[in-house]
């Protein structure tokens, strides 16, 4: 496997430690960074704080077994390759993994060195071509965002500042890379049931009717739909699905309060809120910087989670200084 200027990160979970010590000598010095893990406990939460390109899972372990634990890596890291150590016995279990597109390959146990080495290498080149497609899905993700925005003309440019906003709130609160990105995406993405809302709706320069906020408030659901049909992560899906739930529980579609509502959507929630009040819209005046802060100070424990809005209040000031 050639050197790479960045080098991808295996993972290997098993609970036999003998085998974790044979795998890492047997990787050691192929231009790869080499991690293992003893528990799907521990594998699940080196997965949630660095990308890893291909993890290698045995099946049978005590308290999680590998399919489960894979299964759960495919909603926190949607792109890492999934290769399955498996017994002869359980075979078949591999099998419909494989076939319900769970796992990538499978290694026979105990594995000949030569049957790992081949099925890692495949498993980094699936890796590549899954990255060289994000890039060229970010490309598309974002043209679909522009292209919402044309339907609402005074949002121009909203899905990109709600992005930049989210994206230096996830960063106060220490939010990993991985998950940093994917609410990139659900910013740009937040909006996109808003395709099947009437353009007579969405550009009314009054206030709507209880029939047409109706519709309106579909918007969401539509949207998640969209997403979950172009497999985007389950991180992405709940941004859409969830940003115009409330603190208070009094938000749609769900009326989900409190921490029930996954925190990647109360983030974009609270840089989106932010974006919108200070445009301008077909029946109001954008507000200032000071009635903004008003605003959003009124919404503490309201809309939105106080502790977001504080963080979103100290981004404003630092903000305002630099300009000063």
């Amino acid at each position: 496997m050639p050197n790479r200027q960045e080098r991808e990160t295996i993972l290997f979970v098993d609970d036999e430690k003998s085998y974790l010590a044979y795998t890492r000598g047997v990787f050691d010095n192929r231009g790869l960074n080499v991690l293992t893990a003893a528990s799907a406990l521990e594998a699940l939460q080196i997965v949630e704080e660095q990308n890893v390109a291909v993890v290698i899972s045995d099946n049978e372990m005590p308290g999680m077994r590998g399919i489960e634990l894979l299964s759960k890596i495919k909603e926190v890291s949607p792109h890492t390759v999934k290769i399955m150590m498996t017994g002869s016995a359980d075979l078949s279990t591999t099998l419909a993994a494989i076939n319900s597109g769970e796992v990538f390959r499978f290694v026979l146990k105990p594995w000949k060195k030569a049957d790992m080495l081949r099925a890692v290498k495949d498993g980094i080149r699936r890796y590549r071509v899954l990255q060289s497609l994000k890039r060229e899905d970010e490309f598309i993700l974002h043209s679909l965002a522009q292209t919402i925005e044309l339907k609402d003309s005074s949002t121009k440019g909203h899905c990109d500042r709600v992005a930049t906003l989210a994206m230096k709130i996830a960063e106060r609160l220490g939010v990993t890379e991985d998950i940093k990105q994917e609410i990139r995406y659900g910013s740009w993405l937040h909006d996109c049931g808003k395709i099947g809302v009437p353009e007579a709706i969405l550009n009314a320069e009054r206030g709507l009717t209880d029939e047409e906020f109706a519709v309106v408030m579909k918007h969401p659901e539509w949207g998640c739909e969209v997403v979950r049909k172009a497999n985007l992560s389950k991180t992405v899906q709940n941004i859409v699905l969830y940003h115009h739930e409330r603190f208070d529980g009094n938000g749609y579609p769900h009326k989900l309060d409190g921490d029930r509502i996954p925190i990647e959507a109360q983030i974009v929630a609270t840089a989106d809120i932010c974006d919108a009040l200070t445009m301008d819209r077909p029946y109001r005046k954008g507000f200032t910087r000071e009635e903004t802060i008003w605003t959003m100070t009124e919404m503490k424990g309201k809309h939105l989670a106080p502790r977001l809005v504080e963080v979103l209040l100290e981004i404003m000031d630092e903000e305002a200084e630099l300009q000063e």
